[in-house]
């Protein structure tokens, strides 16, 4: 079996995960919950709103801080529903299984035994902005 072959089967194994199957059905989950989908256009067009109110010159202050103040409660209200709830945590759990895979491949990599190697323990998310220190 190819390197490419061995790949496409353990894409098929992670589909078949449980934390994988968890995730497809929350994001088929929130594309389909119409009070999130208004949520987050919403939250888009303030968003733009506030860019352009942004870049003019003079900005008005006072739309500035409203535009601040309605994107935050819009965000707030698009994070704490039910569904981009379920979508986050389901997310994290597949993100947690994809870096063990991928600390066992770097490891290999490196030369550790494939037979034996484990994942590493370190809460590495891949990126360096969060990051403490390297392991």
């Amino acid at each position: 079996m190819s390197v490419l072959e061995s790949v496409r089967a353990l894409g098929a194994e992670i589909q078949k995960d449980e934390r994988f199957i968890r995730f497809a059905k929350a994001r088929l989950a929130n594309d389909n919950d119409k009070e999130l989908q208004e949520g987050i256009g919403e939250f888009n067009v303030t968003r733009m709103n506030l860019e352009q109110e942004m870049e003019k010159d003079p900005q008005d202050e006072e739309k500035v801080k409203q535009l601040n103040e309605q994107l935050r409660a819009v965000y707030s209200k698009v994070m704490s529903s039910k569904s981009m709830l379920d979508y986050n945590t389901a997310k994290a759990d597949l993100d947690s299984l994809l870096n063990d895979i991928n600390s066992v491949i770097m490891q290999c990599v490196e030369g550790a035994d494939p037979k034996t190697v484990e994942p590493e323990t370190h809460n590495c998310t891949g990126s360096c902005e969060s990051c403490g220190g390297c392991h």
